[in-house]
């Protein structure tokens, strides 16, 4: 069956927002052939919706290079001071400029957007706007998918931002603009746990086409969200459930992120990009169907003979040697995560391989996971890589497990033993690098498993280790939140963040 990720395209509903009432002889069909109220009338006009839902996951990719650029593991890097300036004042605690940081800004907007999208479908899952009912195999899962995107969203926005406006009966039209307050986050929490359930109640175990969300998908970021509220005794059943399902750790782990490996046996839960529209909007870099953040990580100025596999990049989100250093001996991840460009090319003399140093907060190394290759993008290249991003894997979820098992009241310190071993057996390719499973070992191994993957900031804050870790310049007034974007304050009246 087609793979969603060349499916995802942007679904316009036109006439989103309502006219004047005034207006009571305009008949929208004068100037569009369709509009909102002729849409979902078939199944497949419910089937092309439920695809237009899952896009802004696709636009949330700096979500993952925040995530790192904001802790300990990478640097924001690139050509000079002035270069890529949202992610240099990310990386370096600038909050007084975070206010108006247009990637923060970008965010907010781009998970809104997933949310208006879900609740639109939502709203009319059982009488569309002719007041009819539209039956179809699989509607019920296909809902459950929607349900977990709506999760996903919200889930983003709390723990990035805290307490977040929360509605869920229809699209945010224009009359609500600037009437909506911020909820608390144990509300939107409870929306989330809601959403999920209800999709775990309906959803297939298997995928109906290749990177749809499935039941294991949606209790695995059920398991997350209890993990985050240190819910454990709830977060242990829900994660085990997935540890106990038809995943594996694949050997070779810096095999995980080939492009061939996508939807792989260690997947559960994928952001699906493609390039099969070539995208060349620079004013909107995210919004294409291609993954931006592949370029950012590349080698800058780097060329080599034609069978050399790498193309470059704008050398930003860089790991740190502090990273690197983690690792110990023998650790497979450490290669794999952390990219020495000069050791490569001493290593391979028939590439001819040449680049160029990092300009600004060098770092001598690369984000390896998600490294542009050549052959994976098209079009306006920057902007079109089809690398999709690993959000959650089974070695996450081993970890997840084996951190509620130990601080659950009643959880198996023996289970958490096992999973943590999986994870570490498979990192040294043998049984004898085995540590004690203690919350901080395992609390360790996240940082190492799941480098520049974009969990790092967030593990700090949640585990309340960011103010040891990341030093003086973090603010323990912020809590671990980033300021709301500034234009949302002014249109709505929302009350900042504290430490902004």
């Amino acid at each position: 069956m087609k793979n969603i990720k060349n499916s995802i395209g942007l679904i316009i509903i036109l006439s989103i927002f309502t006219g004047c009432s005034d207006v009571v002889e305009f008949d929208p069909h004068d100037e569009y052939a369709v509009t909102e109220i002729d849409y979902l009338q078939t199944e497949s006009d419910y089937q092309t919706m439920a695809v237009s839902c899952y896009s802004p996951t696709q636009w949330l990719n700096q979500m993952v290079v925040i995530g790192d650029v904001a802790s300990d593991n990478a640097v924001a890097g690139g050509e000079n001071a002035s270069d890529v300036l949202t992610l240099q004042n990310i990386d370096d605690f600038d909050y007084q400029l975070l206010a108006n940081n247009s990637t923060l800004e970008d965010l907010w907007k781009s998970a809104y957007e997933g949310v208006n999208r879900t609740n639109y479908l939502l709203k009319y899952k059982d009488v569309n706007l002719l007041g009819n009912t539209v039956n179809f195999e699989g509607k019920e899962a296909l809902f459950g998918e929607v349900r977990f995107l709506r999760a996903y969203y919200y889930f983003n926005l709390t723990r990035m931002f805290g307490d977040v406006p929360l509605f869920i009966n229809d699209k945010l039209g224009i009359n609500e603009f600037g009437s909506l307050q911020r909820a608390p986050q144990a509300d939107v929490y409870a929306q989330i746990e809601t959403d999920l359930l209800e999709a775990i109640s309906v959803l297939s175990p298997t995928a109906s086409q290749q990177g749809r969300i499935t039941k294991y998908a949606a209790q695995a970021l059920l398991g997350k969200v209890y993990l985050y509220q240190e819910k454990f005794d709830l977060a242990v059943p829900m994660l085990e459930n997935v540890v106990n399902g038809p995943f594996s750790l694949i050997a070779d782990y810096d095999s995980i992120f080939l492009l061939e490996n996508e939807n792989g046996p260690e997947s559960i839960f994928e952001v699906q990009y493609s390039n099969g529209s070539p995208y060349y909007n620079w004013s909107g870099q995210t919004r294409g169907q291609g993954n931006y953040a592949v370029q950012q990580c590349g080698v800058r100025g780097l060329s080599g003979t034609a069978d050399m596999p790498y193309n470059p990049g704008w050398s930003t989100n860089l790991p740190t040697q502090d990273l690197a250093n983690a690792f110990e001996d023998g650790d497979q991840r450490k290669d794999a995560t952390c990219f020495d460009v000069a050791a490569y090319a001493a290593a391979n003399p028939s590439f001819n391989v040449t680049f160029k140093v990092a300009p600004f907060k060098n770092t001598d190394l690369y984000n390896k996971k998600y490294l542009p290759r050549k052959g994976q993008t098209s079009g306006q290249i920057e902007l079109n890589y089809e690398n999709n991003q690993r959000i959650i894997r089974y070695a996450d979820v081993l970890l997840m497990a084996a951190e509620a098992n130990l601080r659950a009241t009643s959880g198996s310190a023996a289970n958490a033993q096992m999973y943590l071993d999986m994870v570490r057996d498979r990192a040294f390719g043998d049984e004898n690098h085995r540590v004690n499973a203690t919350v901080q070992a395992i609390w360790d191994e996240r940082r190492l498993e799941l480098g520049m993957e974009g969990d790092r900031f967030f593990d700090l804050v949640r585990t309340g280790q960011a103010a040891t870790v990341l030093g003086s310049g973090y603010s323990t007034a912020t809590k671990g939140l980033f300021a709301i974007p500034q234009r949302e304050i002014d249109i709505s009246g929302l009350a900042q963040n504290e430490g902004y």
